[in-house]
């Protein structure tokens, strides 16, 4: 129990979320966002990719209303910097209308922050304008960074947005012609429209240094699900002698009991270094200066208390998290120094 609980702080999760998986689907956005920033195991592709080390993505709960839109972005973390946020609307193709003549193909979009609550509220403040093809269909993004920056300062001034469209046909004004998709259709589910907050979380992790053994990660998980852990095999003295080298350690989220809030990975290899740093130290080692010295003193046993080199991780690579919070909104998160990617000799 400890290990695991150690493993959540490691993970930035104070509370188990619900198991979600087995029965929502996640918006496509942010799983093509986790697979153009990752590989199928997690690892980021190349630094730099993300705005920010968290991207959380919150739904529409608005389901009567075509026009209006209401995202809690009370998830947000204290401390957590938001750098900016986009408001995503999937518009509707626009039934052709025959027999007209002298229809204008474009009509005008904004978008409204609603100041005050209530089923027709009056008092709202544009924030974007645009004009759009009546007869395409696709995402639009507007951003809306100020408007939730104020929203997550006082979750009191959140009362959503309201998009109008205006369209003129032969002199005369049509309100609201054109429609958003929105979730109750099924069909339409990974169109819902998408709230997406790009953050830092400000925090200072030491992701690279997990206090216990993986046996105790593997003792914790299978006293959860039944199943008792291999037993290591005994090391010969050949092995014991081994040079330092990378080795494999898989973290199986199903194994440890996280696959229900988990999108993806479903697990990655950590790796881990073993093998002993002994004097003559080769290339392959990478090994310091610091190591190379402590090896020769240790060698010539110039100092009784010099012990060898350490086997340590002398390269890291991040690994992106896609998974539902405890309000089932996704998240994607980049963590630091997770995955040992070369072993050397410090």
């Amino acid at each position: 129990a400890a290990a695991l609980q150690r493993l959540r702080e490691v993970f930035d999760i104070e509370e188990l979320p619900p198991d979600v998986v087995p029965r929502k689907r996640p918006p496509q956005f942010m799983v093509d966002l986790f697979n153009r920033v990752a590989d199928a195991n997690g690892i980021t592709r190349a630094p730099g990719l993300l705005q920010g080390d968290v991207v959380r993505g919150f739904e529409d709960r608005v389901l009567a209303d075509q026009h209006r839109f209401y995202f809690d972005v009370s998830a947000m973390e204290k401390g957590e910097q938001m750098l900016k946020a986009e408001f995503r609307v999937f518009k509707l193709k626009t039934a052709r209308v025959s027999g007209r003549s002298g229809v204008k193909h474009f009509c005008k979009v904004e978008v409204y922050e609603l100041l005050e609550r209530g089923s027709k509220p009056q008092k709202k403040h544009l924030i974007a304008s645009r004009l759009l093809s009546l007869y395409t269909e696709g995402w639009e993004v507007f951003n809306v960074t100020q408007t939730v920056s104020k929203w997550v300062g006082n979750s009191s001034s959140n009362h959503g947005f309201l998009i109008t469209t205006t369209h003129t046909s032969n002199n005369r004004i049509e309100h609201n012609l054109v429609k958003f998709a929105k979730s109750q259709d099924t069909l339409q589910e990974s169109r819902n429209a998408l709230l997406v907050l790009f953050t830092n979380s400000n925090k200072r992790r030491s992701h690279g240094f997990v206090p216990f053994s993986a046996t105790d990660v593997m003792e914790s998980s299978s006293a959860s699900t039944g199943r008792r852990p291999r037993a290591a095999p005994v090391p010969s003295a050949k092995s014991q002698v081994t040079a330092c080298h990378r080795r494999e350690l898989y973290v199986d989220f199903r194994a440890i009991g996280w696959s229900g809030w988990i999108i993806y990975p479903s697990g990655y290899n950590a790796f881990d270094c073993r093998g002993s740093c002994l004097f003559p130290l080769g290339e392959s080692l990478n090994a310091t200066n610091h190591a190379t010295v402590q090896s020769i003193v240790h060698t010539l046993k110039l100092s009784q208390d010099v012990s060898t080199p350490c086997c340590v991780p002398d390269e890291l690579k991040s690994l992106n998290l896609l998974y539902f919070d405890d309000k089932e909104n996704v998240v994607l998160k980049n963590y630091k120094d997770m995955v040992a990617t070369k072993c050397g000799c410090h």
